[in-house]
């Protein structure tokens, strides 16, 4: 019988979600969030706790390019994404 000292703990459950360009499930962490917040207004999101609907890209410009041609993050935000969004996107990606 093991003492309750050396029992090890339950391993945290890392929260993934899904690439909308390559549809891979990865951790959240590790993804960029796009989000529409309550108004409407879409924007990104790096702490993960902005409040709204939100869809995440990995940070490779490939996705981001297969998101942008078939209009997932359209689709996943129900609504029009701003060029500016996608601008502010791909230079977050060329930093990395």
């Amino acid at each position: 019988m093991q003492s309750k000292n050396n029992a090890q703990k339950p391993q945290k459950k890392i929260p993934e979600r899904k690439c909308t360009g390559c549809g891979e499930s990865k951790p959240k962490k590790e993804l960029i969030r796009v989000v529409r917040s309550p108004e409407g207004e879409v924007s990104l999101d790096f702490t993960g706790k902005k409040s709204g609907r939100g869809a995440y890209v990995c940070p490779d410009p490939a996705c981001l390019k297969k998101a942008r041609k078939a209009k997932r993050l359209e689709r996943n935000l129900e609504c029009e994404i701003p060029e500016e969004v996608y601008d502010q996107l791909e230079s977050e990606l060329s930093k990395q």
